[in-house]
Parts: structure tokens; C-alpha cells; sequence
């Protein structure tokens, strides 16, 4: 208990320490070199920014998380959804999985401008845009990990006569939950990239959308700070993942150990 406790300690000890070491020597050099500002602004010019316009940041926030959270969700959801619907029917893995993994490897941001001749600019488009970034990588990995079912375990539920509800439910799916959670954090992460590439397109609120105005009036402090904050929302959100999967795997021991 002890040694987990300190290694749960560590994992939040060393990244701090990392991050101010980081800031430590990004003040140093933007000190030390007289570096101007609007090429880097030193910690304490973005620190001032973000203190000295605290509902600026927060509204923009407040905009990116919707996104994230609406999209994210259908997309997620829809993703599982069909993830169990290939994992489970043979004919429909093969004849989808193969295509699955194609549009998986193209670049979404092509995607971009078509959904903005169908839908227009908007949150609409935006929410559509972060649920499909969303929701392949889900449905790639749920099928994968619904493949990963020993078959003694089959066998045994064959033998009692198990239903195809029953299989899935008490053995399938506990296997499959370690690679439905690297789905779902890559889907997360990018369900971040997808509202931030979104509002450079299509909307006019958010994080996003403030790094693009802070790049065309050239405030790099601006920027870095809008990045900070999304720095904080993809670290929450993908905190929230890894504590859903610690929960689960306690009540699920066969899906394997904590991250």
C-alpha cells in the first residue's frame, strides 16, 4: 500500500518539477537573451495576461469544453457503438474493419471544408467535426479488444449454453476494456486537436480561435496563454479517462493493471 502510495507520489512529483524547470529556464533565456516580446514573452508577461484577463480566457474555455464535451460524446458513444457491432458480427468485420482503418489514417482536417459547404459555419459543424475525429478510434480499438476474449473462457460459456448477451457482457467486454480505453484517450486528445481546428475554421469563440486572432495581431502572449488554458483542458479531460479506468479496473480485475 505504501509503495503504491509513493508511486503515485512520484507520478505527480516529477512532472512538476519538470514543468518548473521548464518555466525556470524559459524566464532565464528570455531574460538573458533580451528576447522581444512578441517573438517570446518571458513566463511572467503571459502570467499578466491571463491575470489581467481572466473572463477573456474563461468564456473562450467554456466554449472549447462544449465542443469537446458534445462532440466528444456522440462521437465516442456512436464509436462504441459500432465498435461492438464489428467486434461481435463476423461479415460485418470484414467487410468494414478494412475501411475503418483506411478513413482512420486521413487526415481529418480534410474533412474541414467539406462539412462547411453542407453545414455552413457554426457550432453545429464544429460538434460534427469533433465527433467524427472522435469516434474512429473507438471503433477500431473496440473491435480489436472484443477480439482478445480467450477461448477457453468461449468454450466454457459455450458449454453452459451462454447466450450471445451473456458472452458479451460478463467476458468479452471486461477483456476488451484496456483497449477500449486507449481508444477512448486517443479519442479525448483528439477531440481537443478536432474543437481547436474547428474554431479556426468555423467558429468564432474558443481557445482556438483566440490563438488564431493573437497570430494575426502577432501577440505571442496572447497565444501561449490561450495555450496554457487548452493545456489544462486536455490534461483534464484525459485525467478524467484515467480515473474511470482505475474505477473500472477495480471492479473488473481482468482487465489489468491501473496506467
Amino acid at each position: 500500500m505504501n509503495a503504491a502510495r509513493g508511486v503515485r507520489s512520484g507520478d505527480l512529483l516529477y512532472p512538476t518539477v519538470a514543468l518548473a524547470a521548464g518555466i525556470a529556464l524559459w524566464w532565464t533565456l528570455s531574460v538573458a537573451l533580451a528576447i522581444p516580446s512578441f517573438l517570446l514573452p518571458s513566463p511572467d508577461e503571459v502570467a499578466a495576461q491571463l491575470v489581467g484577463n481572466p473572463r477573456l480566457y474563461l468564456v473562450n474555455a467554456l466554449a472549447t469544453v462544449e465542443k469537446v464535451v458534445v462532440g466528444g460524446a456522440v462521437g465516442t458513444a456512436a464509436g462504441f457503438g459500432f465498435g461492438l457491432v464489428v467486434g461481435t458480427i463476423p461479415l460485418a468485420r470484414r467487410a468494414l474493419y478494412p475501411y475503418l482503418v483506411t478513413v482512420r489514417v486521413l487526415p481529418k482536417i480534410a474533412i474541414a471544408p467539406v462539412l462547411l459547404i453542407y453545414l455552413g459555419t457554426g457550432f453545429t459543424t464544429a460538434v460534427v467535426f469533433v465527433a467524427l475525429v472522435t469516434f474512429f478510434p473507438l471503433v477500431v480499438s473496440t473491435a480489436a479488444g472484443l477480439s482478445r476474449t480467450p477461448e477457453p473462457q468461449l468454450d466454457l460459456l459455450r458449454s453452459v449454453n451462454a447466450g450471445p448477451i451473456d458472452t458479451l457482457v460478463r467476458v468479452r467486454l471486461p477483456y476488451a476494456l484496456p483497449d477500449v480505453f486507449a481508444g477512448l484517450k486517443q479519442s479525448v486528445t483528439l477531440a481537443v486537436v478536432g474543437a481547436v481546428v474547428a474554431e479556426w475554421v468555423v467558429a468564432r469563440r474558443g481557445l482556438g480561435y483566440l490563438i488564431l486572432l493573437g497570430m494575426e495581431n502577432l501577440r505571442t502572449d496572447i497565444m501561449i496563454a490561450a495555450l496554457s488554458v487548452l493545456v489544462v483542458v486536455g490534461l483534464s479531460c484525459y485525467g478524467g479517462v484515467v480515473l474511470c479506468q482505475r474505477a473500472i479496473v477495480r471492479r473488473f480485475p481482468v482487465t489489468g493493471t491501473e496506467p
